[in-house]
Parts: C-alpha cells; sequence; structure tokens
C-alpha cells in the first residue's frame, strides 16, 4: 500500500454519509432452515440456527434457539459447525474442540447427537474440561472429528490466564514466532488424538492492525496472514480436503465511521474467515474412504 491512498467511490449513502447497515439478524423463529452448503462460499443471516422437535400432537416445537453465549467475544458461528459435522461425522462419533470458548460446539454436538469434548484454559461452564490446546489429555487416536477456532493473534481478550495462545502477538517484535511455535503445537496435538482417515477443521481469519500513532514504519499498518502460515503448518500432517470462505456478519464492519477509515486508509477490514477442512492420513498408505 505504498503511495497515496487511492480515495474510491463514495459509499452508497452519499459522500460522507454511512455505507449500508448490515442485515438484522432474524429472531428465533424466523431464522432459514439448515442444509448442508453445496458451494466452498457459505453464508448465514445469524450467529445461531434453530432446532426444533415434533410434539405429541405432531407439530414441531422450538426447542434451541442458541448455541454457546451471545455475549462471548469471538464465538465461532454455531452454523458453521453445524455444517461441518453434518458432513463428516455421524451420530455417536466424539467430536473435540481443544479450545471450546463458551462451549458452542458442545451445544451443537448434542443438538446433532454426537459425543462433544471440549477444553480451554478458563472454562465457562461445568461441561467444558480445563485443559491447554497443546497438551491434551486425551490418548492417541481417540477422536472422530476436531474442531478448531483458535486466536487470531492479539485482538480479543480471553482469559488472564497467562498461557492463553490469545497473548501471543502474530505480528510482535519476534514476528509472531511465539504465537506460530503454539499453533503448531496444537496442530500436533490434533493430528495425534485424531483417528486416521477422519476429519479436522480449522476456522480462522487474517489480521490486519493498524500502525499506533509515532509506530516505525512505512504504510498504514501490519498484515498477519496468518490463514495460509496455519494452513502451511496443516499440510505437514493432513491432506486438504477444501478451503471455504465463511462471510462475516460483523456490524462493526458497516459502521460509518470505520467504513471511511479503510477507504481513506487504502486498507481493507475482514470480511470473511477461512475453514480449512482436513484428513488425517491411512498410516498404511492409502487413501481412505470418505466418511460419506
Amino acid at each position: 500500500m505504498r503511495g497515496r491512498p487511492h480515495r474510491g467511490p463514495p459509499d452508497r449513502a452519499g459522500p460522507g454519509g454511512p455505507p449500508h447497515a448490515a442485515p438484522a439478524s432474524p429472531p428465533p423463529g424466523k431464522r432459514p432452515p439448515l442444509s448442508v452448503f453445496t458451494t466452498t462460499l457459505w453464508e448465514y443471516p445469524s450467529q445461531h440456527y434453530d432446532r426444533y422437535e415434533e410434539g405429541p400432537d405432531g407439530r414441531r416445537r422450538l426447542v434451541s434457539a442458541m448455541q454457546g453465549d451471545r455475549e462471548y467475544a469471538g464465538a465461532t458461528p454455531s452454523w458453521v459447525i453445524w455444517q461441518v459435522l453434518q458432513r463428516y461425522t455421524r451420530e455417536g462419533d466424539t467430536v473435540v474442540d481443544p479450545m471450546c470458548g463458551s462451549g458452542t460446539t458442545l451445544d451443537v454436538c448434542n443438538d446433532l447427537k454426537r459425543s462433544g469434548i471440549g477444553f480451554d484454559l478458563s472454562p465457562r461452564r461445568p461441561d467444558i474440561r480445563k485443559g491447554d490446546a497443546r497438551k491434551l489429555p486425551l490418548p492417541p487416536e481417540s477422536a472422530d472429528f476436531v474442531f478448531v477456532d483458535p486466536p487470531y493473534s492479539t485482538h480479543i481478550n480471553y482469559s488472564d490466564d497467562p498461557n492463553c495462545i490469545g497473548k501471543l502477538d502474530a505480528a510482535g517484535p519476534d514476528d509472531g514466532e511465539a504465537y506460530c511455535e503454539a499453533m503448531y503445537a496444537v496442530i500436533g496435538e490434533v493430528e495425534r488424538i485424531l483417528r486416521p482417515k477422519r476429519y479436522m477443521a480449522l476456522y480462522v481469519s487474517d489480521s490486519w492492525r493498524k500502525r499506533a500513532p509515532g509506530d516505525h514504519g512505512s504504510g498504514t499498518g501490519t498484515f498477519m496472514p496468518i490463514g495460509f502460515e496455519l494452513f502451511a503448518m496443516m499440510r505437514e500432517h493432513f491432506q486438504p480436503v477444501d478451503i471455504i470462505a465463511v462471510v462475516r456478519h460483523n456490524a462493526k464492519l458497516s459502521q460509518g465511521q470505520r467504513a471511511k477509515a479503510a477507504q481513506e486508509g487504502n486498507y481493507f477490514d475482514r470480511g470473511f474467515n477461512y475453514l480449512f477442512i482436513m484428513k488425517k492420513p491411512d498410516p498404511s498408505g492409502g487413501g481412505g474412504a470418505s466418511r460419506r
């Protein structure tokens, strides 16, 4: 981003005005029914999905309108987990989330009749076990699927635990070496606990940080290609299956001042997350049959 910042066309509300706001999330009972997506671009108009059950009278009733905790910063959209579990697991499979946060993965597992195991350095509820994703207290080859949503550098304060990976700067003075080493250890643990010919998914975003006043260096900020770096690490352990782009419905992205700053500063806010789908190879050398 060298030279004079390019000033693009005014936003749709007119020069100086705010852009169109992100669409409001439909309330419970009004959300579109979920079905398995068939392209590599995923979008759904809510953080959560609705789950229904049929009552004795034959009528559907809403039994679940939220998964995890809506107040938890950085929570994974529950419908993303629903999608991968529908494709790559079966009822009764053991699903592990080594960075379980507010428990979204466990709630989706309950909805889909999977056996969920969640770990976190700072458990927020009783069914989340205390544990470090770099050293999981599980035997080798004990999981049928692993879902990971790691910190994307230091943008969110997940806990006060000094061992939290979210306290490691992906663009710090060490050029992010400590962050990469920590995530390499996490990926190694995923490979250890996952059964051969089974799948894992990692949900992550690249990161960009605006330079603070007085920072040395040229340009408007620092880009951290976290997605590509983690994908390269996973290639050492797993076979790539596919890469999904998940549209981010973040209300902050549509705020007038934020959008104006990105336009005038000639940088981009993150508009999507990666969802990397990987498969653990068959140790005998065969590709193995798909779970579907």
